[in-house]
């Protein structure tokens, strides 16, 4: 991946760090996950860098040790006491402008496929729309937590929505990889998702997008968390008014 311009690793490295900043302002400024976030990705940057994921044969393939572990990681947290507990300590506002980071992964995701490293399918020229949760964030945030003039029903309805792009573009770019089980993008496979640094996207941005709604989704269906508290304050402060 050397032949590729530098901003286009430059915008992906910056959107990362701006990925890092969000969540860890989510949480609170929590230091075991920053501390965690540093480590999963200087294990993903050594990886890649040694050629790991490289190597495409064997079921599952290697890239799965990419997403499944954060996807894994997720999931025990939903299902575990202190787990519950953690996630309903992040910051609903945050974690919904978060999902600006979006605009550039596409951008960047357009770039690579200019320059023949992932297929057209995976851009917003093809069947990846998930740019417009990026585009639609800040109106979210600043109508919904800062307003608050949406309802609770909008907020899940664009949670669910985008929840439902980011799958579509996830199972895209896994099919669009060069593996045994390959649907799309024959012409130009997906292949720069295995270089350094956009190993990060599966491995890191896409989680962490993932999480994002999941907690938001959580708090909207009623499970005590910031959302609910900010939520009834406001509504509190209408009532008065």
């Amino acid at each position: 991946m050397e032949h590729l311009p530098l901003y286009i690793p430059a915008t992906f490295v910056l959107t990362t760090l701006l990925t890092i900043v969000f969540l860890y302002k989510a949480s609170d400024y929590s230091r075991p996950l920053i501390s965690a976030m540093i480590l999963w990705l200087g294990i993903q940057t050594a990886l890649s860098l040694n050629d790991f994921y490289l190597v495409k044969t064997g079921v599952p393939p290697r890239f799965a040790l990419a997403l499944m572990p954060p996807v894994i990681l997720i999931l025990i947290f939903l299902v575990t006491k202190k787990g519950r507990a953690f996630v309903g300590s992040f910051n609903a506002k945050t974690l919904t402008l978060l999902h600006i980071v979006r605009i550039p992964v596409e951008f960047t995701l357009y770039w690579l496929f200019l320059h023949q490293a992932v297929p057209e399918i995976m851009t917003f020229e093809g069947r990846n729309f998930d740019i417009l949760c990026g585009l639609t964030a800040p109106l979210v945030y600043y109508f919904g937590y800062i307003k608050k003039v949406l309802s609770r029903g909008l907020l899940l309805a664009w949670n669910i929505l985008c929840l439902l792009l980011l799958i579509n573009i996830v199972a895209t770019a896994i099919l669009s990889a060069p593996f045994a089980f390959q649907k799309f993008g024959f012409e130009q496979p997906n292949i720069a998702l295995f270089y350094f640094p956009y190993v990060w996207l599966p491995s890191f941005v896409v989680p962490c997008v993932l999480f994002a709604h999941v907690v938001n989704i959580r708090q909207l269906i009623g499970v005590k968390g910031t959302l609910n508290k900010s939520i009834n304050t406001g509504n509190a402060h209408n009532h008065s008014t």
